[in-house]
């Protein structure tokens, strides 16, 4: 299964570990138009690290989110996340794809952290240079992951043409709506419920992952506990941060404690890339996922880091019907669409 593989008319389902998002596009002459945009929650504790747990639940909430939005489309493209996922970018000698094809399982030991018959690997070619050499964008997952994900999707009478990995499907939805130059450096930040992951883009192509297993759920907890009330109040708290009196009080420097945490880790990240070989200067930090809504994160980002952070909207560039989706629930959930909206761009080769 190709990880760079194209498949027209394809809906886009993310798989989170709190919830699933659907997207499927139509393309058009300047870009892509929404058909279908949905969320499901899943029963707590049902993927972790990005390892589906409860295949049943999984199976279970693709089968009904599909029901609700009258879907017809049988095939599907979803994306892994985690520590399941190895990229990474290797300067090799010239040589042709079919040669590469050929010695990439070699090629691709000396970089893979995992047993090489354990995993399936993919790579792209970016270009060469005139010394001889051409970078290549190396990508492995592990076989067991990725079978997990085909057979929620199977289970739920959907055909899983692409298992993609969440870098690149920001890449691509990065690609379709902010215009990029060669030399700008940028990082997305997906903050999800339970994993981060880190994307830097150099001139719009991936040339730097990271996942770390920190995400929302670690405030949303302390919340819950702090407070006794259930998991959604404590979530709803956090992202509006409307907490007063008595609970403000007691909460405040719990949540300031986990986002500057968060943010530290960012740091961590940004650092790590300029240091190293293609580091350079980072133009601007995008957030997506659930947790980049959280009140006071981004400012937080920002002075930890000292860089300009923006929420990141999958859906800038792409038409929809403001009689079929309400631009107000658009514009309030859209982070949560990133990898969604990536996944679901994936068609008729162009991308």
């Amino acid at each position: 299964m190709s990880f760079f593989k194209k498949k027209k008319d394809v809906i886009g389902l993310d798989i989170g570990s709190n919830s699933i998002k659907l997207v499927q596009l139509a393309e058009t002459k300047k870009n892509f138009k929404l058909v279908k945009l949905g969320i499901m929650q899943l029963q707590p504790q049902s993927i972790a690290d990005g390892n589906i747990v409860n295949h049943a639940a999984v199976t279970n909430a693709i089968k009904e989110l599909i029901s609700h939005h009258g879907i017809k489309v049988k095939d599907v493209v979803s994306a892994l996340t985690g520590n399941s996922v190895i990229i990474k970018k290797v300067n090799l000698s010239v040589m042709t794809e079919d040669e590469l094809a050929e010695s990439i399982q070699w090629e691709a030991e000396q970089y893979i952290p995992f047993p090489i018959n354990e995993v399936n690997i993919d790579f792209q070619i970016l270009g060469q240079d005139d010394k001889g050499t051409m970078d290549v964008v190396l990508v492995a997952v592990k076989k067991d992951v990725i079978n997990d994900y085909v057979h929620v999707i199977k289970g739920a009478e959907m055909n899983p043409t692409v298992i993609d990995v969440d870098s690149f499907a920001l890449e691509n939805m990065f690609e379709a709506n902010y215009p990029t130059t060669p030399d700008e450096d940028i990082i997305i930040i997906n903050i999800g419920a339970a994993v981060m992951s880190v994307t830097v883009l150099k001139g719009g192509v991936t040339v730097f992952t990271r996942a770390v297993a920190m995400g929302g759920n670690l405030i949303t907890y302390k919340i819950q506990k702090l407070l006794n009330i259930s998991f959604k109040d404590a979530e709803m708290l956090k992202i509006k941060g409307q907490m007063k009196g008595m609970e403000g009080s007691m909460l405040k420097p719990v949540i300031d404690e986990s986002l500057d945490d968060i943010a530290q880790e960012i740091k961590k990240s940004v650092d790590f890339y300029l240091s190293g070989a293609m580091g350079g200067y980072v133009n601007r930090i995008y957030l997506s996922g659930g947790c980049s809504k959280t009140k006071g994160l981004s400012d937080r980002i920002r002075e930890v880091t000292g860089l300009p952070v923006e929420t990141i909207n999958p859906f800038k560039g792409v038409e929809y019907d403001r009689k079929s989706f309400d631009p107000k629930y658009i514009e309030e959930t859209a982070p949560l669409f990133a990898v969604a909206v990536g996944i679901a761009m994936r068609m008729d080769g162009n991308r």
